[in-house]
């Protein structure tokens, strides 16, 4: 691991915490978007995804992507989306970054993952996968995520156990009607041998329609952060709730935010941003198409050698719990309209309740939204697609009508679901 300027020896006595705050020369953990094109319209979608993006990288771009990653010597990338599965090139990608030692582990809601996928991927080296889970029972997850992707997800889970596939990865959002569920869904991962991760609600993309009302209470949140407690690093959680540490000991991890010092995301088209929660204009570091490739914005990018300069604690320097909860996830408040150096919005010490109240207060409007459709002002719904069969040869023949808007292509043309 290489930080991105040669230390002096008295940095080399650093905590290494500290070093990563100065950022390296290549990513710890990289997420990669290949497609906003989602069979599902989940409520609290980081990306607001469920179109494709007709500007989507090309496969010999996503290839140069992976050729640059192997040269860097990424070790793995998150592969996510939208849902990557129904990327028609998702598999051969796949493959060509497990042939370049650049490994893999994929987030999806387990719709392409059949039996026979589940056999490819349990002979694969180098691959993870992650199925996305939002209730330990349907009435909780479908209510989040559409009707029916409860039944998805676990047909997905059984599909790769069945195949042997070995320690797969539930991943869960926590929300405020899940919470008191989680040794349920421990449950779910023991009896399927897979591990459990938890991740934090942050209120960006879709999120932030939904977030007031699903964010998990300050009462569950203590809750929640006693249970990781007791589970320790058998249940992984990203570094997602080290804003809890304000309760007391600090949680397994970093616990710091590594946006653009170890982390980043590259989105379809290639835009570069700070971190995986943070797709908005204002995160977006570069682009590699037009920024001379993805080695080159992580370097030179001047929005990452502003996150990489010392941070100071703003208005929770003074507070007690600042040196363990590091003021909290920047996304969380930037997306809830308080400031970078404030009080994070679910601060267990109850600050970022009067921030909130600051009627000064602005909320950022979405950057993007590829939506499947256009809600009115309020609670937007799950959709789950009506996936159909493969088209026959006079279909497939016909010209194709121009998309309605840059957004507006049918993610699932041709596409058939796993049985």
């Amino acid at each position: 691991m290489t930080i991105l300027t040669e230390p002096a020896d008295t940095e080399r006595a650093m905590p290494l915490v500290a070093r990563f705050e100065r950022g390296l020369a290549a990513p710890i953990c990289l997420t990669w978007e290949l497609t906003y094109a989602c069979n599902l319209s989940c409520v609290h979608c980081l990306s607001a995804s469920g179109r494709r993006d007709p500007r989507e990288l090309s496969t010999e771009q996503c290839e140069s992507i992976i050729d640059e990653l192997q040269a860097m010597q990424v070790f793995y990338v998150n592969v996510g989306g939208g849902e990557p599965t129904v990327r028609p090139d998702f598999w051969h990608l796949l493959e060509y970054a497990v042939n370049h030692q650049v490994g893999v582990k994929f987030s999806t809601n387990g719709v392409r993952i059949d039996a026979a996928r589940a056999r490819y991927l349990a002979s694969t080296d180098y691959v993870d996968v992650q199925v996305s889970l939002d209730g330990a029972t349907a009435a909780v997850n479908d209510q989040v995520r559409g009707e029916g992707s409860f039944a998805m997800a676990l047909r997905a889970l059984d599909n790769l156990t069945t195949a042997g596939f070995r320690d797969a990865k539930i991943s869960v959002v926590v929300t405020r009607h899940n919470v008191n569920q989680l040794d349920e869904f421990k449950r779910i991962a023991d009896d399927h041998g897979a591990t459990l991760r938890l991740t934090r609600l942050r209120p960006s993309g879709r999120g932030a329609d939904v977030w007031d009302e699903l964010h998990p209470t300050h009462d569950q949140q203590r809750d929640l952060y006693e249970w990781l407690v007791r589970a320790g690093e058998k249940v992984l959680t990203g570094d997602s709730f080290f804003h809890l540490a304000g309760f007391g000991e600090k949680l397994p991890g970093l616990n710091l935010c590594g946006a653009g010092r170890v982390v980043c995301l590259i989105d379809p088209v290639g835009d570069v941003y700070a971190c995986p929660f943070t797709i908005h204009e204002t995160f977006r570091a570069g682009n590699i198409v037009t920024d001379g490739g993805f080695a080159q914005v992580w370097r030179t990018s001047e929005l990452f050698g502003r996150l990489r300069e010392p941070q100071g604690g703003g208005a929770c320097s003074a507070c007690q719990h600042y040196d363990v909860c590091r003021g909290g996830c920047m996304a969380a408040k930037f997306f809830t309209g308080l400031p970078l150096d404030g009080p994070d919005p679910e601060c267990v010490q109850g600050y970022g309740q009067a921030a909130l109240a600051d009627p000064q207060r602005t909320v950022p409007a979405l950057s993007l939204d590829h939506s499947h459709r256009r809600e009115p002002a309020g609670r937007r719904e799950p959709v789950l697609l009506q996936l159909g069969t493969r088209p026959d040869a006079a279909t497939l023949a016909a010209p194709a009508a121009p998309p309605v808007s840059a957004c507006a292509e049918n993610p699932l043309a041709g596409f058939t679901p796993a049985r």
